[in-house]
Order: C-alpha cells, then sequence, then structure tokens
C-alpha cells in the first residue's frame, strides 16, 4: 500500500515563510513527478509547483519567485519552500506523486493524493 503525507501547514503572518514536506512511503517501485496543489475556499484545486524526477521545475505565476520545490529522491520526499506569503496564500495545499507500486500488474503508475494540510496567512 502507497501512502503520501504531507506536514507543515500552519498559520503565518504576511510576509512570512512555511515548509512543506511530504513524504510517500509503501510498496514504491519508483516515484515520477511530485507536485503541489492549492485550493482554496470556494475555488477549485490548482497547480502551485511541480518537479520531475530529473529536477525540472515549474510554477504558478502567482507564486514565482517567492516559492521553491526541491525533492530528495531517496526518501521519496518533496518540499515546498513558501516565502513572502500573502493572505491570497491561503488554501489548503495537496500533494500529488506519481508511483509505480512494486506489485503493479500492469507496470503504469497511479496517481496519489494526500490529505491536505492547511495553510492561513493573516495577521
Amino acid at each position: 500500500q502507497v501512502q503520501v503525507v504531507e506536514s507543515g501547514g500552519g498559520l503565518v503572518q504576511p510576509g512570512g515563510s512555511l515548509r512543506l514536506s511530504c513524504a510517500a512511503s509503501g510498496n514504491i517501485f519508483r516515484v515520477y513527478d511530485m507536485n503541489w496543489y492549492r485550493q482554496a475556499p470556494g475555488k477549485q484545486r490548482v497547480l502551485v509547483a511541480a518537479v520531475t524526477v530529473d529536477m525540472i521545475t515549474k510554477f504558478a505565476e502567482p507564486v514565482k519567485g517567492r516559492f521553491t520545490i526541491s525533492r530528495d529522491n531517496a526518501k521519496n520526499t518533496v518540499y515546498l519552500q513558501m516565502n513572502r506569503l500573502k493572505p491570497e496564500d491561503t488554501a489548503v495545499y495537496y500533494c500529488y506523486a506519481e508511483i509505480l507500486p512494486d506489485d503493479s500488474d500492469d507496470g503504469v503508475a497511479h496517481d496519489y493524493w494526500g490529505q491536505g494540510t492547511q495553510v492561513t496567512v493573516s495577521s
């Protein structure tokens, strides 16, 4: 069984920083893309940042220059460093991982989501 678990959310003042972590564990053969999404109240879930297994990254326009994404392939972990946070960054942040389980019958990677972690930016 594969699990994806986020940590690191919380309440922070505008201009502050937070670091989110997400670890994939279980019967994993290989982890491909690892991404962060967020969903604000009343809005759709949107991509925030993504990193491939080759460390190629991309960011949504609202977070460019403020957020960085990194991963540790040995630990199947992805991080989201969020700096200069704004109230509009308030959302539930979800980790996504494309994972090939080691007991796969078809050799096809599947999508796995974490449970989400709340980030609130407020004074």
